[in-house]
């Protein structure tokens, strides 16, 4: 250890707080937190044969350290989740969006709730359900619920002005509220139903229901108990798919936590009313925290997104200042919130069960990367590179007839999409159609000044075969980028020539590149190219949509989209503003004298 670090340490203090480990560059690549300082950052400057492997990893990285002193542990608790998400630590656990798994989000703030299929939770006081393990699943649940209850489908744009009601109603599948004067206390009834559905309390609702069916039949409402038993029925036949877990019927979180080689896996099993609600597997690269470290950051942020806190999290082993976590858990349910290693019994088994499902997802993580590589290797022999491709970027173009030309970039590491990375242009100092014009502007934008200090790609495809190659090669040789990267161009098969495959050619050769048996190879790039095109395509629909539904009010300085509105549903059509006077516009509520000559002047 440095000298510095040693004199350094001689000072810290023994009061909770947070420290920021730092390498040689002054960046921060760790970010703790301790209730006591001292002990905390000394325990990583011991003798490295004392250190487990990970932390003796990380200590060889750290050239500096700061700390900050907070008045409690709880402080010290949210400083450091303010400062990792500002630093965002090369060796910190952060955890993503939960943007590949869907939630079902239901606003109880609005008299007619519906059900909305989201992929980010927002803290906005609606209801979030999930996140589940597949869209699938949530197709399944969202079957069940509308076979079950008449909730309202359309969104609440069409639901505002809707004149009749759609088709769902005259299938029975909706009350359609908006247009039927529907009681909503009793819509409320439904909401709260769909809701203990959605908890996993299913059986507590099937009774519920059929108590109900019972007191209306007694009641002589004999249409009403045929509806009831019809739900009730389906939530049966539902039940019978799902699987019992716990024999006390109660809600619980399994943890498990598991690592090999640069990757950790912790899979979540969600049991609801003692029914598996399905398993969520979240991987991490290159963390270099102990387990019980890596657990205690996964539970924080993976609860503070707003999800469903049950009042049991059963955990594989003792965690890292567990009663901190407790303590701040239970503040955001506002209820106790218990975390459990269990040592034996039926919850025991229950983590048995999570750490079998981590230990299967980790070794088909590791075979799916040990397949990528393999891959990526057989490329590199293919298309004889010195080195292996593991960023392959692609270009495209898109336009029609030369109206709102844009192109695309993806980009592909390791073998998949980095979606991050991607990006969109537009074509700034092209006019008419141009194709190659379109490419060579791209090229440039992408490879000069400072963007061209962004990471290069090992392997740069442009779609268009070989009049693009070679407007790419003139471009990156001008700005003295042509031997920096591998340069490829894709071109579409020819079926009048009697062409079976798409092909790939390079600069400075006729024939395209010829994969033999090496097939795969082929579609792994026609799979890149075919990724620029959608890319390009999406966005040239959505300038072209824009484009279209641009009125002349967007171009009047104090018309935003308010007001916009406003002129619209007052007037109708922008031929009756034009035919106003500004005296009749000045009336509208938010509109004064002064905006009022201003549309009056652009529309006439």
């Amino acid at each position: 250890m440095k000298d510095s670090l040693k004199e350094k340490l001689k000072h810290i203090s023994s009061k909770p707080g947070v420290y920021l480990m730092k390498n040689e560059r002054g960046r921060v690549i760790y970010v703790g937190k301790a209730g006591n300082l001292k002990k905390r950052i000394s325990s990583y400057f011991k003798p490295i044969e004392q250190l487990d492997i990970k932390t003796g990893v990380l200590v060889k990285k750290i050239h500096n350290f700061e700390t900050t002193i907070t008045a409690t542990e709880n402080e010290a608790l949210i400083l450091e989740s303010t400062l990792i998400k500002k630093h965002r630590p090369r060796y910190n656990v952060i955890l993503k969006d939960d943007k590949r798994y869907p939630s079902i989000r239901l606003d109880i703030s609005q008299p007619y709730p519906t059900i909305e299929v989201i992929r980010k939770i927002k803290k906005d006081n609606a209801l979030y359900f999930g996140p589940y393990a597949s869209a699938y699943a949530v197709k399944q649940t969202i079957n069940i619920i509308n076979k079950a209850f008449k909730l309202r489908k359309c969104r609440t744009g069409n639901f505002m002005s809707r004149k009749r009601p759609c088709l769902n109603y005259q299938m029975g599948t909706c009350l359609a509220p908006c247009c039927i004067d529907v009681d909503v206390d009793e819509y409320k009834k439904i909401i709260n139903e769909v809701i203990m559905l959605l908890k996993g309390r299913a059986p507590e609702l099937i009774r519920k229901i059929k108590n109900e069916m019972y007191l209306a039949s007694d009641m002589q409402e004999f249409e009403y108990a045929a509806q009831l038993r019809d739900r009730a029925f389906a939530l049966e036949r539902t039940m019978e798919k799902q699987v019992v877990v716990s024999s006390d019927l109660s809600d619980r979180d399994i943890l498990a936590v598991k690592g090999q080689d640069e990757f950790s896996v912790i899979t979540v099993l969600p049991v609801r009313s003692g029914y598996m609600m399905g398993a969520r597997h979240y991987f991490f690269k290159d963390i270099l925290v102990s387990d019980s470290e890596l657990l205690f950051s996964f539970i924080r942020q993976y609860y503070e997104k707003g999800r469903f806190i049950p009042s049991e999290i059963l955990l594989p082993s003792t965690i890292y200042d567990k009663k901190i976590l407790e303590g701040w858990i239970s503040s955001l349910k506002l209820k106790k919130v218990h975390l459990l290693t269990p040592q034996r019994g039926e919850k025991l088994r229950l983590v048995n069960m999570a750490t079998k499902n981590a230990n299967q997802a980790l070794q088909e993580k590791i075979a799916s990367k040990d397949s990528e590589k393999d891959l990526l290797l057989r490329l590199q022999k293919r298309l004889r590179l010195n080195r292996l491709p593991k960023r392959i970027e692609c270009f495209d173009n898109s336009n029609i007839s030369g109206t709102s030309p844009v192109a695309g970039m993806v980009v592909f590491e390791n073998g998949k999409p980095a979606k991050r990375a991607y990006r969109r242009f537009k074509i700034k100092t092209v006019k008419g159609q141009d194709d190659y014009a379109y490419m060579a502007e791209i090229l440039k934008r992408r490879f000069t000044g400072a963007n061209a200090e962004e990471s290069l790609p090992d392997i740069l495809i442009v779609d268009g075969g070989k009049g693009q190659l070679n407007i790419a090669v003139a471009v990156l040789s001008a700005l003295g980028m042509k031997n920096r990267f591998y340069l490829f161009g894709i071109a579409k098969k020819d079926t009048t020539r009697g062409e079976t495959k798409d092909k790939i050619f390079q600069p400075q050769r006729s024939n395209p590149v010829k994969f033999g048996k090496d097939e795969d190879l082929l579609l792994f790039l026609q799979r890149i190219r075919d990724e620029a095109h959608r890319f390009a395509i999406t966005f040239h629909r959505q300038r072209r949509n824009k484009k279209a539904i641009h009125s002349i009010l967007d171009d009047i300085q104090g018309v935003g989209p308010g007001r916009k509105k406003l002129l619209l549903k007052h007037f109708g059509s922008i031929k009756k503003i034009r035919a106003a006077s500004v005296e009749d516009i000045q009336k509208l509520p938010g509109i004064n004298y002064v905006t009022a000559q201003k549309i009056v002047k652009a529309l006439r």
